[in-house]
């Protein structure tokens, strides 16, 4: 499982920009989920603070998630993605121990 691209994104967004935030990427879910190469998109949020977002995603590859990051509607998020976050993206980078628990 070498080849997948994991990673779990941390958005940790300004308070009153939390419900913003919320309602543009719940609309991304299901079309990244569409993807070619998506394996595994879930966004979710801290139950102890509203305003940290969670995405764990999966990737077939760097090249699927580099198409995904392409999309114009991604790009135009990440060029403007202060204007809702209080610091910008923790990202780690994770590895696939266990296989996908996703139905295809």
């Amino acid at each position: 499982m070498s080849a997948q691209h994991g990673f779990i994104l941390h958005a940790k967004t300004r308070p009153e920009m939390s419900e913003a935030f919320e309602a543009l990427f719940r609309a991304y879910v299901e079309p990244s989920r569409a993807e070619p190469g998506c394996i595994e998109y879930h966004m979710l949020r801290d139950q102890q603070d509203p305003s940290l977002f969670i995405f764990y995603e999966i990737w077939e590859s760097q090249a699927h998630l580099d198409v995904h990051s392409n999309l114009p509607h991604m790009k135009a998020f990440f060029d403007k993605r202060m204007d809702y976050l209080e610091r910008d993206f923790d990202i780690r980078r994770i590895d696939m121990l266990s296989p996908s628990s996703a139905s295809r």
